[in-house]
């Protein structure tokens, strides 16, 4: 998997470039777009705006309008999280329509330094920034210091990042692990997964741990129990769910919890992640007191041998707002102290 590599000089420089402020952070989901600027080294995210991205025919456009509201300097410098694989210059969205050349889009914003990276890649470097007041832990003990960390989250697709202990700081990972393949952990689990077989040839864990993977889990289950689903959105399951009007959404939740469990111990296991499983995204924060009840972290422990192992390493919702924002933030002053 590439990484990106830690940086060789103290953060941030004593001496940025003229042109390094104000810069251009953001997020670029599936479904929503979000900027800010940094003003300043060691400053936090100004002028959050975020849109949806079908409201622009591409990624430059979004990002002009944005520049055009806030009426600062035009940056020179950015930094961008992107729901997509980043693998040289050109870049096609998966879960999205957008596509465009790094270096054209770098051009068409006259900017001297542009970095794009995955989002849960930008999400990962930020973990480290997040106060404690950000974070709530669901089990497990204390994080081990120096060990590697693991990230996974739910919204448009599912993301899938960690951090790996690079002499006194991190290098992180920047790879596509929402596409490995799901495992069933029971008989019902298994019967679903084969319902979805019959649409998707590889049901990855993004088909089932995602907004839309909800919306097929909830009607599959609604086939298997012979249960009416109708044709509702992941907010509306989510809701009726959590109130107590529909069983059914409520068991999709449940089981929507349960894979991600899965998911969050084969990565766990996988990194050796002692220093904890950090859950973002943006449907778990939404799920509140439920998904610390929710079946997610037995399942999460229930691995046999090794269940002891991943009992002690403990998993965190994260509660802040823009945190992918502060990641491409630091992703920009790591450059700058390495004068790139």
């Amino acid at each position: 998997m590439p990484t990106i590599p830690p940086p060789t000089l103290p953060l941030p420089p004593s001496v940025p470039p003229a042109n390094a402020y104000p810069q251009l952070v953001g997020d670029i989901g599936g479904t929503n777009a979000r900027f800010a600027l940094i003003r300043a080294p060691g400053g936090t995210p100004e002028a959050i705006a975020a849109y949806p991205c079908a409201r622009f025919p591409g990624l430059d456009a979004a990002i002009g309008h944005y520049l055009d509201q806030t009426g600062a300097p035009r940056p020179r410098w950015g930094a961008l999280g992107i729901a997509n694989p980043v693998d040289g210059d050109a870049v096609r969205m998966t879960n999205h329509a957008w596509a465009f050349s790094i270096a054209q889009l770098r051009e068409a914003l006259d900017f001297d330094h542009l970095r794009v990276v995955n989002d849960f890649a930008a999400l990962a470097m930020a973990l480290p920034a997040l106060p404690p007041s950000n974070l709530q832990q669901i089990g497990g003990g204390k994080p081990e210091p120096g060990r590697a960390i693991g990230l996974v989250g739910a919204g448009t697709g599912l993301g899938v990042s960690g951090l790996i202990p690079c002499g006194t700081d991190h290098a992180v990972i920047e790879g596509e692990g929402g596409h490995v393949t799901l495992a069933a952990s029971n008989a019902e689990e298994a019967a679903l997964l084969a319902l979805l077989a019959r649409t998707h040839p590889h049901v990855s864990a993004e088909r089932v741990v995602s907004g839309p993977g909800l919306i097929s889990l909830y009607q599959a289950l609604g086939t298997l129990r012979g249960e009416y689903s109708d044709a509702i959105t992941a907010t509306e399951i989510s809701h009726l769910g959590l109130n107590g009007t529909s069983a059914l959404c409520r068991a999709a939740l449940e089981h929507f919890c349960a894979f991600l469990g899965t998911v969050a111990a084969d990565l766990a296991l996988t990194l050796g992640a002692r220093g904890g499983i950090y859950i973002g995204g943006g449907i778990v924060p939404q799920l509140g007191g439920f998904f610390a009840q929710s079946p997610f972290r037995a399942r999460f422990e229930r691995k046999g041998r090794f269940s002891a192992y991943l009992a002690a390493i403990p998993t965190y919702v994260i509660n802040a707002p823009y945190p992918a924002l502060t990641g491409a933030a630091r992703i920009l002053a790591r450059d700058l102290a390495a004068g790139r």
